[in-house]
């Protein structure tokens, strides 16, 4: 069998195993999408993907019609309670962290929309965020690819990281479930990190991180409107009619009608569940999609960017924190 039979049958086979596993393995779907964005880029680096055109499309198609479907699980109200009480730390950290960004890409002369990509990843919530600001800049397949596996690697390396240092620092399980909401990136690694330390930890940082995600709606909804207007216009490649990105509306929309609508809340579930599965093959695509010449081209900066970025607002979240200078 050649390398092309054999990558035809991998990519359909490896797309089957990340959507069934993690009904028998609840461990494995916690690191599911960060997986499917691995899994994809290998594939692609070792066997080079014959579904190009195809996995290309889903990706496209399908990811604003994901988040949109993610909106169906959230509760507005207990988010909402909870944002509301760090509302003025969680503005200004967010804007920090977004201009830090910005500048150390720069610096680093990373292209613009992967280091906004990155910047907005460790703002908010990693991958999700990643995911919905994408659709809203026209964000290509590469610099989608090597945002998220960025912060897929971040991800891993703090549920090892962190539990020592807090641990070290004799950190409250409060402490600790805020610091982890506000310096790690995805949910899913806040979960595993806080689990480890405690019970109080893990629904402090849960609690936390999914109010943090809330602001994925005003944000990439203003980015979104600011590429519209400032960037695609003159971008001379770009004839098509621009979109804005009405789907963070039909999200906020989505989490609403099941908060204030109580019977739709057990199909909303459902629905919620299919848009992750959904979203894990989006990711794969993604993945994918990344080919050698693609990173070859993109360098080391935007991992750099990546992990200073983090560095630095892990920090001065910590320190902030110890300090009680945050704090519910």
């Amino acid at each position: 069998m050649n390398k092309k039979s054999v990558a035809k049958i991998s990519y359909p086979l490896c797309a089957f195993i990340l959507l069934v596993l993690p009904l028998f393995n609840q461990a494995f779907a916690r690191l599911n999408a960060g997986l499917a964005v691995l899994s994809g880029i290998l594939l692609s680096l070792l066997l080079q993907n014959p579904y190009q055109k195809q996995t290309k499309e889903i990706a496209t198609k399908f990811l604003s019609w994901s988040i949109i479907g993610l909106g169906f699980g959230m509760n507005l109200i207990k988010v909402a309670e909870v944002g509301l009480n760090g509302i003025t730390y969680t503005i200004i950290g967010i804007s920090f962290t977004l201009i830090l960004g910005i500048v150390i890409g720069k610096i680093l002369n990373n292209k613009r929309d992967m280091s906004l990509l990155i910047s907005v990843g460790t703002a908010i919530c990693g991958g999700s965020a990643i995911a919905a600001l994408a659709p809203a800049i026209k964000a290509n397949n590469n610099d989608i690819s090597v945002s998220l596996a960025i912060i897929f690697i971040l991800n891993a390396l703090a549920l090892f990281i962190f539990p020592p240092i807090g641990e070290f620092f004799n950190l409250t399980q409060e402490q600790f479930g805020l610091w982890s909401a506000l310096a790690i990136h995805d949910t899913s690694s806040v979960v595993g990190a806080t689990l480890a330390y405690g019970e109080q930890s893990l629904e402090m940082g849960t609690t936390v991180k999914l109010a943090r995600a809330i602001w994925i709606v005003p944000v990439v909804f203003l980015i979104g409107v600011f590429y519209a207007k400032y960037i695609f216009k003159n971008r001379e490649i770009s004839k098509e009619k621009v979109k804005k990105p009405w789907f963070i509306i039909w999200f906020l929309l989505a989490a609403a009608l099941v908060t204030w609508v109580p019977f739709l809340q057990a199909p909303g579930q459902i629905v919620r569940g299919i848009s992750e599965r959904m979203l894990i093959i989006i990711l794969f695509c993604i993945g994918s999609n990344l080919s050698r010449t693609a990173i070859k081209s993109v360098g080391i900066q935007p991992f750099i960017q990546g992990i200073l970025l983090w560095i630095i607002m892990a920090s001065l979240t910590f320190v902030a924190i110890y300090f009680h200078k945050i704090g519910f």
